[in-house]
C-alpha cells in the first residue's frame, strides 16, 4: 500500500504526559523549530485539539441525516501542505478553508457523515476524505492522501488517542519526542499513545536514530519504528 512516511512528533514531561498548557511552562519554541526540520509539510492533529484550538463554537446541524455510505474524496486545492482534520462523523464548523499559517484544510471522516455536512465543506473550498463504514478507516486514508493529494511526509502531532489510533494500525515509521525537564503528576490525563483496547498488544519496538540536548534542557529523542 503506497501512504506517507508518517512521523509522530511530540512534546511530553518526563512522565509522558502532553496537555499543551503544561508542557508550555518546561519548554521554549523547540516543538516548532524541530518540527520544521522533520520537513513535513503536512501534519493531523486529532479532533479534540482541533475542535479546542480552531473550529467555530457549535455544531453542524443537518436538515437531512441521509449518510454518504461510501468511500469518497474531494480535492479542493492542487496543494499538499494540508492540516487535516479526523472526526469520525462530521460535526465541526469552520471559520475557512485556510488557516492563519496559510495551509489548506483537509477532514477525513467515515461514511457516517451526512451528505449535507459534505456539501457544506465542499461549498466553503474544504478537501475531504471519507472510508470506513463505522469509524475512519486510517489504512484507506493514507493511501488515499498518497496516490490522490499527492502527500509523502505527513506528521502526527496528537493527542494520544490519535497517535494511538496510528501506532495501532502500523502507520507510524519515526518517532520524534522531545523531552521536558518537568514533571506533571495530575490525574486523568493521557499519554503520548493512548486508547488501544487490545490488552494483549506487545510492546511496539523502536530504534534511537538520534538524541540531541536542545535549550531549556529539552532532549530531542529520534526513533525509527521497527517491524
Amino acid at each position: 500500500m503506497n501512504r506517507p512516511y508518517i512521523i509522530c512528533h511530540m512534546v511530553e514531561s518526563i512522565d509522558g504526559r502532553i496537555d499543551c498548557s503544561m508542557v508550555e511552562h518546561i519548554s521554549g519554541d523547540e516543538y516548532y523549530t524541530t518540527l520544521e526540520a522533520l520537513d513535513c509539510p503536512a501534519s493531523i492533529e486529532g479532533r479534540v485539539t482541533m475542535e479546542h484550538y480552531y473550529a467555530l463554537p457549535g455544531k453542524f446541524e443537518e436538515l437531512d441525516r441521509t449518510v454518504i455510505g461510501k468511500e469518497c474524496f474531494f480535492r479542493a486545492t492542487e496543494r499538499t501542505d494540508f492540516h487535516i482534520c479526523p472526526e469520525t462523523k462530521g460535526t465541526l464548523l469552520w471559520e475557512s478553508n485556510i488557516f492563519e499559517d496559510g495551509r489548506p484544510l483537509l477532514v477525513i471522516t467515515s461514511e457516517r457523515t451526512t451528505c449535507e455536512y459534505l456539501d457544506y465543506l465542499k461549498e466553503y473550498g474544504i478537501s475531504y476524505i471519507v472510508t470506513g463504514k463505522e469509524k475512519i478507516d486510517l489504512k484507506h486514508a493514507m493511501a488515499i492522501l498518497h496516490d490522490e493529494f499527492k502527500v509523502d511526509r505527513l506528521a502526527v502531532l496528537g493527542g494520544g488517542l490519535i497517535n494511538g489510533g496510528f501506532l495501532e494500525a502500523g502507520l507510524i515509521d519515526e518517532i520524534s519526542l522531545l523531552l521536558a525537564p518537568g514533571i506533571d503528576g495530575r490525574d486523568g490525563w493521557r499519554a503520548m499513545f493512548d486508547g488501544i483496547a487490545n490488552q494483549d498488544k506487545l510492546p511496539t519496538k523502536l530504534k534511537l536514530t538520534a538524541l540531541e540536548r536542545l535549550e531549556n534542557d529539552v532532549v530531542w529523542l529520534r526513533y525509527n519504528v521497527l517491524g
